[in-house]
């Protein structure tokens, strides 16, 4: 669809950086005079697909859609599977690894399902696994895999092209290598004709003419192969490259971890034919403890636990936030991620042009966001609620929910509706285990009963501002009062620290004046008068 010249416009100045990036492939298009622009995505299914994965794609598609925004040439974005690599070591999170052991250094799609055997290969089911998330979030893409692209012979023109400048590729891969892994190292790995395994030898004879490499092969027997046709495929690094020169990659994101090996991806292309792509290196994801999530490992969230307590657009929207910081990938940063979606839907509708664009829900939805809901509840206040109102489910939310705002339902708000499952089955498997509360002092004990009093004068119905103006004004006392330079008084965030902590058995908590409205004054001073009892703390 045409663009609207004034978004185009403004795009063009974005400082948002799916735009940065784009601007640089505009720049790219109209040098080689490019009539179509190759995004691509690379994906290794020696492990089943974790967020990383997803957020190579979904980040890759906010600089696709920013360059359609920026540009009228056509686009595609290939995800390639490299399931053609030997497997070189079994996965943590199968459910037989002695199933898989007498195949290792097989190619992935030669490697029996441990799954139940319902795909043809591991890769076959790991493949499977990512277009099913992919698919789920709408994307538009085309799936590539190397074992098809490798033996249907769409590579064999490049790789007789590599056989033709073998050496002055192994001039690029040497000098990073060691000493040891110079000696045997050879880009090309050609599969066992005898034990269907990928090996890694070196060469004896590379014959450039005849299209051939001679190896020794496991039973130390000397073999000669076409390098055409699936029988080999290249080591990772020239592999890289020759992808990029044989199908014109115009993008390519990938994860720190490759970084230093970038230079030698680009002038492998350019030996080849190719003219290297745009990149874009991110920060890698870390687990709880700080380390690289690993598809092998299984450590760090995989897709669908993200997805069972939280929705999609708090996924995308984690993966749009500065993507050249390493951030940890665990189930604490759930929360925060629901809330400031919503906080950034929100506030679109009411943003000028310029604004919208540096807003990530823009660029989460391909620049047509759908407006949020009225009256929308916060997922950490869903989380408080859970937990007073001991919900196992999401019909007791509804019940505090519809009493606050009658106008409320799961049809005409559904995602609401969708967060309180999301936000009972949180609260059951992460807040409840680590909940502890902790008695008032004697001085608290006094500060709540004067809450508790101060509510009381309250109809039920109120505000959250209302109530919100009472918790100040008790809190307006030592050792919470604190003085402004103004000289008027204000409320030191002890006070509200000791109200989560006594109340609620956390560390921190949602804006109070809203929970009470929500879970009702009654409510929360028959909670007050628990904590004063002694009821709470076990």
């Amino acid at each position: 669809m045409p663009v609207d010249p004034a978004l185009r416009s403004a795009a063009l100045e974005s400082r948002a950086w799916p735009f940065e990036e784009a601007r640089k492939l505009v720049a790219r298009a109209k040098r080689l005079g490019k009539t179509e622009v190759l995004f691509e995505t690379g994906y290794g299914p020696s492990g089943l697909p974790h967020i990383g994965t997803f957020g190579e794609v979904a980040r890759t598609t906010m600089v696709r859609h920013a360059f359609e925004t920026l540009c009228d040439i056509p686009t595609r974005l290939l995800c390639f599977s490299d399931d053609m690599d030997g497997m070189r070591k079994i996965p943590d999170n199968v459910p037989d690894r002695s199933f898989l052991a007498p195949h290792l250094h097989k190619p992935l799609t030669v490697v029996p399902d441990p799954f139940g055997g319902a795909y043809e290969s591991f890769g076959h089911h790991n493949n499977a696994m990512l277009r099913r998330f992919l698919d789920t979030f709408g994307f538009q893409y085309e799936f590539a895999s190397a074992t098809d692209y490798y033996k249907s012979g769409k590579f064999d023109a490049m790789l007789l092209k590599a056989l033709d400048k073998f050496d002055a590729i192994m001039a690029v891969m040497l000098p990073s290598l060691g000493e040891e892994r110079q000696a045997t190292y050879s880009p090309f790995l050609p599969i066992s004709p005898s034990t269907g395994r990928v090996l890694y030898v070196p060469m004896k004879e590379v014959n450039a003419k005849a299209g051939t490499i001679t190896f020794a092969d496991e039973d130390g027997s000397d073999v000669t192969i076409p390098v055409t046709g699936g029988r080999c495929k290249l080591q990772w690094k020239p592999d890289f490259g020759m992808r990029w020169a044989a199908l014109g990659v115009d993008f390519e994101m990938f994860g720190k971890d490759h970084q230093t090996n970038a230079p030698i991806y680009d002038r492998i292309c350019e030996i080849l034919g190719g003219v290297a792509p745009e990149h874009y290196v991110y920060e890698l994801f870390l687990d709880e403890k700080g380390q690289k999530i690993s598809k092998s490992k299984g450590n760090g969230l995989t897709i669908d636990e993200w997805l069972t307590y939280a929705d999609p657009q708090s996924l995308a929207l984690y993966m749009y936030n500065r993507p050249r910081e390493a951030k940890k990938l665990y189930f604490d940063v759930i929360p925060r991620a629901v809330d400031e979606y919503a906080q950034f839907q929100q506030a679109y509708p009411r943003q000028e042009a310029k604004e919208r664009l540096m807003n990530p829900v823009w660029h989460i939805h391909a620049g047509n966001p759908p407006p949020p809901e009225e009256g929308g509840v916060s997922f950490s206040l869903l989380l408080n609620l859970v937990a007073v109102a001991n919900a196992e489910d999401k019909s007791v939310l509804w019940g505090f929910l519809k009493r606050h705002a009658p106008n409320l339902s799961p049809a005409t708000h559904p995602r609401l509706d969708a967060l309180a499952g999301h936000a009972v089955r949180y609260f059951a498997d992460f807040v409840k285990p680590k909940k502890q509360y902790r008695p008032p002092t004697e001085d608290e004990r006094m500060a709540l009963e004067d809450l508790s009093a101060a509510l009381a004068l309250l109809p039920e119905g109120s505000t959250p501002e209302a109530i919100q103006t009472k918790v100040y004004d008790v809190g307006r006392r030592d050792p919470y009062k604190t003085v402004q330079k103004d000289g008027s008084t204000g409320v030191a965030q002890g006070w509200f620290n000791m109200l989560y902590q006594v109340l609620l058995g956390e560390e921190k908590g949602p804006r109070f004046g809203s929970f009470t409205a929500l879970y009702g004054l009654a409510n929360t001073r028959a909670l007050i008068g628990k904590a004063l009892r002694g009821e709470l703390v076990k």
